[in-house]
């Protein structure tokens, strides 16, 4: 099981546990993230990159949602709807979005 699902689907996990999550690492798997916005004279295309996590150092992915979280506010039981209802601005700190 991906650790992101296991710390999305379980409440009550131990401390014992969640260390063993975090020496285990962040997963990084390489997701399918497009987006094309129109502009005046032509169209724009965004793909996901995967170097992302090598300046992100706290972003993690779950490839079955296909979406990116913050592994620390996973790991450490924070706010766990990270870039869904909030916008995580790294390092575990998050702004709410209008």
């Amino acid at each position: 099981m991906n650790s992101v699902e296991f710390l999305l689907t379980n409440k009550d996990i131990t401390y014992e546990t969640r260390t063993e999550i975090k020496r285990l690492g962040r997963p990084i798997p390489d997701l399918i993230i497009s987006k094309t916005d129109v502009g005046k004279s032509r169209n724009y295309s965004r793909n996901f990159n995967s170097s992302v996590y090598d300046i992100f150092k706290w972003l993690c992915g779950y490839p079955k949602r296909n979406k990116l979280f913050c592994f620390i506010c996973l790991v450490m039981g924070g706010n766990q709807s990270a870039w869904t209802q909030e916008e995580c601005v790294g390092e575990g700190r998050h702004k709410a979005t209008a």
